[in-house]
């Protein structure tokens, strides 16, 4: 078969189509390419002077799959991406909502990462798998110390839905002079000085553009209390799911981040979090009396301006590999 019969694009969403929901990259698919059509490879790269050998080649396929992508999609709706690093491509006829409720349901992830091109490995993840995962990416890039705040462990003294969206999934603690000398750390303590900025996260397995919103003024709600902000995500899916969160983000302050679960020094801040200089006291008092891990956590910030020291076992454990 000759390359120029090929149609990368055609054949993309017929390898897609053959293994739905299953995630590839598009280095991944480009792989693929290659060792499916030798031939037309071939001819393409002895066609081509500006691609001089095979892995200039593999970076063209690349590419183009990427720029061909919103084309694909417009002809294909089944065709999907996720958004981050790296983007992965997938088919699905399932809608919007029925992948929300699918992977809450399963707790699945079907991913080809790690493997074989042309090979899948299938790995079931839930909600509460990436919360040691966060506090790992969170203790590794920004020394944030994390304390999970699980709703279970709450009143119900306003009965049933009094409590709905008042907490968040994770809480943190960064300490602002992790680096200073000693000595002016005590200064800083007697002194009365903010020494730390407190974080808040909800984490979610998906968000697309069924389930954005709510989980977004989720985050809102939850997080008013804290001078950080975050909805937590291990996929995005969708280019409109990324701008709402870029409009919501704008107008509310919170903050987005991707976190990769196979591999957390892939994650990013996709948004930044605008930061809040007043601590809402009144919201955390709240929380305290509603909440023992809540109760827990404001405990130990407080042990942290009494003493200047963090004692790591007191917090959540990052993943272990």
């Amino acid at each position: 078969m000759k390359f120029k019969k090929l149609n990368l694009g055609q054949r993309v969403i017929e390898y897609l189509k053959s293994r739905e929901g299953q995630r590839f990259t598009a280095r991944e698919i480009a792989i693929w390419v290659m060792e499916s059509y030798p031939e037309a490879c071939r001819e393409k790269l002895e066609k081509s002077r500006a691609i001089k050998n095979d892995d200039a080649l593999l970076q063209q396929l690349v590419a183009e799959i990427g720029a061909s992508r919103p084309a694909m999609q417009k002809r294909e709706p089944g065709l999907r991406t996720t958004e981050g690093r790296p983007r992965k491509y997938y088919y699905s006829l399932l809608s919007d909502q029925d992948e929300v409720d699918a992977l809450e349901d399963r707790g699945k992830i079907v991913d080809s990462s790690s493997e074989a091109p042309g090979l899948v490995s299938s790995r079931k993840i839930h909600e509460h798998d990436l919360y040691p995962l966060l506090a790992e990416y969170l203790k590794g890039e920004f020394s944030v110390y994390c304390k999970r705040i699980d709703e279970k462990r709450s009143s119900n003294r306003r009965g049933s839905g009094g409590n709905h969206w008042l907490y968040p999934d994770m809480a943190a603690m960064e300490d602002l002079g992790a680096e200073w000398h000693r000595e002016l750390q005590e200064c800083v303590r007697q002194y009365s000085v903010r020494r730390t900025r407190l974080w808040s996260f909800e984490v979610k397995l998906l968000l697309n553009r069924s389930n954005v919103r709510e989980c977004f003024f989720q985050a809102v709600s939850n997080s008013s209390w804290a001078n950080f902000g975050y909805l937590v995500a291990a996929e995005i899916t969708g280019v409109d799911t990324l701008k709402e969160l870029r409009m919501l983000s704008a107008a509310h302050g919170i903050g987005v981040i991707q976190l990769d679960s196979e591999d957390t020094s892939n994650s990013q801040i996709l948004i930044p979090a605008r930061e809040r200089e007043v601590m809402d006291w009144e919201m955390m008092n709240r929380l305290v009396e509603e909440n023992a891990d809540f109760k827990a956590y404001v405990t130990l910030v407080r042990q942290f301006y009494q003493t200047g020291d963090v004692r790591e076992a007191d917090w959540e454990t990052p993943a272990r590999k």
